[in-house]
């Protein structure tokens, strides 16, 4: 029996395998072990119409419906709300948290590190904010006129003659660590992708942003 697909439910941490059959068995997990990329050869299951988006169920189509379902999951509500900002990144339901006292204001879907990229856990501080950064760490090499030659690199890559490497675009950036690590706008492929950084659409980062100011704590958790 081989499996056709993969269902997500994002409150119980569970999948439905589907089998050729036509019957289904559930399974209950202590963690969701789905470690993937966006419309990349890494995981054949990004390019595959039957799977379903992490925590709302209906197919990965297209970049515009995957936002168009990040959004479903998303909202901001902090009308006569004030207190002390926070923020809860979890990793396992790919939410985003953001508190205003002990009053949860608003919760933005994520896309966070993908396997061997895992974001790391812990308690941190924004130490940064930049609003049109690009990462030095990743991007593509280009040629003198700003052409694309070899897409998504490392710039420890070797670099093709007559090409220069150009990091990749992360929009309101607001940094964790020193090693790289924060959040910005980004694509949400419906599962954890980045190379450790955490991602939000552009509608939600935008609005965390605006409330998140320098030195406000945020709590990375599995």
């Amino acid at each position: 029996m081989s499996l056709a697909c993969l269902t997500f439910s994002q409150s119980l941490l569970s999948y439905t395998a589907m089998i050729l059959s036509g019957r289904a068995l559930s399974f209950s997990a202590l963690a969701l072990l789905v470690l993937a990329g966006g419309c990349a050869s890494y995981d054949s299951r990004l390019n595959n119409k039957s799977t379903k988006y992490l925590g709302v169920g209906e197919p990965i189509i297209s970049q515009d419906a995957k936002e168009d379902l990040a959004l479903r999951r998303s909202y901001w509500d902090s009308d006569g709300i004030t207190g002390p900002p926070s923020m809860v990144i979890n990793l396992s339901q790919q939410t985003a948290s953001f508190y205003k006292g002990d009053k949860l204001v608003g919760v933005s879907a994520i896309s966070s590190g993908r396997e061997g990229y895992d974001t790391p856990t812990g308690s941190y501080k924004i130490i940064q904010k930049k609003i049109d950064h690009a990462s030095n760490l990743y991007g593509d090499f280009v040629d003198a006129s700003g052409n694309v030659v070899v897409k998504n690199v490392a710039a420890k890559d070797p670099c093709p003659p007559g090409a220069k490497f150009r990091g990749a675009p992360m929009p309101y950036f607001m940094r964790l660590t020193n090693t790289g690590v924060g959040m910005h706008q980004g694509f949400l492929p419906g599962v954890p992708d980045s190379h450790g950084c955490i991602r939000m659409p552009e509608k939600m980062v935008k609005i965390f942003w605006d409330n998140t100011p320098m030195g406000m704590p945020v709590t990375v958790i599995n």
